[in-house]
């Protein structure tokens, strides 16, 4: 194969495996977009959303219905201080409550008050839907 000025022909292999990282993208682009538009309704957006759910599917390492900080990080794909900023938001609208950690002072637990649960609970229909629609193969 013959090389170009940006380096050596791409195998026939390797061009497959970028066209299927694009459209990976592409989905997850297009997903989240259609998410932040449907969720909307429900002053969300996806990444609010996934915070919600994490807090209200799950039980802590605990046991817990609060979640370290930590615990949500492994959840949701945000940097430490965009998840702390939005757990702000979210905390300011009345959504979660966060506190200090019993056992660990420097740890921040947060939970779900009872106005969070009423909205995630109106919105999860609406993401599970986006996703069954969006993303292929999820009705199967």
């Amino acid at each position: 194969m013959a090389a170009t000025k940006a380096g050596p022909a791409a195998t026939d292999a390797e061009q497959r495996l970028v066209k299927q990282w694009r459209e990976i993208l592409a989905v997850h682009a297009s997903t989240q977009c259609e998410l932040d538009r449907e969720l909307h309704q429900h002053g969300l957006g996806a990444s609010d959303f996934e915070v919600l759910d994490v807090l209200a599917t799950g039980l802590a390492e605990d046991g817990d219905d609060a979640f370290r900080v930590q615990e949500i990080a492994c959840h949701v794909h945000l940097s430490q201080s965009a998840l702390s900023r939005l757990i702000g938001r979210l905390e300011k609208d009345g959504l979660v409550e966060r506190g200090m950690c019993n056992e660990d002072r420097r740890g921040v637990r947060v939970c779900l008050t009872d106005k969070g649960r009423t909205v995630h609970a109106e919105a999860r229909p609406v993401q599970r839907a986006v996703l069954a629609r969006m993303l292929p193969g999820a009705g199967a």
